[in-house]
């Protein structure tokens, strides 16, 4: 459980360093965007339900899918088409900001103080 805690802070430690950073505010708000989008189009085009939407959305911009929905409309197929090249690189992108700002260790601030 330890383990898992100091994991989680590790993560939102990485999250609050990426947040401050300008390149990933836009990629935040790109992929907030894409979701919205694609959630309303799904709603309206092809009758899901917003929860619903919302989850084919996520699931398809993570990569992972959703084993059972496909577009029943020829818009629709071509936008999910669209969806994919496009929300997968900015969600892709986003996780690689993440990743980098987990990997990489916060910068010390030297001591006022020097040895002499």
């Amino acid at each position: 459980m330890l383990s898992f805690l100091l994991t989680v802070k590790r993560l939102l430690s990485a999250l609050w360093r990426s947040f401050k950073r300008k390149d990933f505010q836009a990629l935040f708000v790109l992929v907030v965007v894409m979701l919205l989008s694609g959630t309303v189009f799904f709603v309206r085009n092809e009758g899901l339900s917003i929860v619903d939407a919302l989850y084919v959305c996520v699931l398809t911009l993570s990569t992972v899918g959703h084993p059972t929905f496909e577009p029943q409309t020829v818009l629709g197929k071509v936008f999910m088409m669209l969806y994919v090249i496009v929300g997968t690189g900015l969600f892709l992108g986003l996780i690689g900001h993440i990743a980098y700002s987990l990997i990489k260790q916060p910068e010390r601030k030297p001591d006022s103080k020097e040895e002499e």
